[in-house]
């Protein structure tokens, strides 16, 4: 069962593509992730900008904030050499964190447990990707001179389909770290 999207999140997605697409070289396909921040916060900024766009967001913004905030807590390996830091937070699932001050032995449990979890997510992930480069790479040795969508679509069939086609966009992955 596919979940219907958020037309306002389709909408938000949607100013983030065309700003993309503004600031793409159209010869290279290359853009600079700073001219895209810059060209989507001068959309954003636009006075024009519908109601339910600019709270949608504000509500990014803010979940972008509180997720860095956490991220930048997380425990490190200190000089001391503990992990230990009274300041640093402990992902535990479902949203839900710990100040590493205040954490009782189940909840380094189940950081440990989210954390093996991570990893066994991200060595899975990183082997598709390395799979999937030796085999362009390959391919690319016949045609030297062809640009990864050609490559696609003429030597593996790739044809696109409309699972495909993100509606809404799902959120990276990095902003989902220990939400489990």
């Amino acid at each position: 069962m596919t979940k219907k999207p958020d037309p306002v999140k389709v909408r938000l997605w949607a100013v983030v593509e065309d700003a993309a697409q503004a600031v793409t070289d159209p010869v290279t396909g290359r853009f600079e992730n700073k001219a895209l921040v810059e060209e989507i916060r001068a959309r954003l900024a636009d006075e024009q900008l519908a109601a339910d766009l600019r709270a949608a967001t504000a509500d990014r913004l803010a979940e972008g904030l509180a997720n860095g905030f956490v991220n930048s807590r997380n425990p490190r390996k200190r000089k001391h050499g503990t992990l230990f830091d009274p300041q640093a937070i402990l992902p535990l699932g479902d949203g839900k964190r710990v100040w590493m001050n205040d954490a009782t032995d189940t909840d380094l449990i189940e950081w440990a447990r989210l954390s093996t979890r991570n990893l066994a997510r991200v060595a899975t992930a990183e082997g598709d990707r390395q799979a999937y480069v030796a085999e362009r790479l390959q391919a690319w040795r016949d045609y030297r001179d062809w640009r990864l969508g050609r490559l696609e679509h003429e030597v593996f069939g790739y044809e696109p389909v409309v699972e495909d086609i993100p509606e809404g966009y799902d959120e990276p992955e990095e902003w989902d770290e220990g939400d489990d």
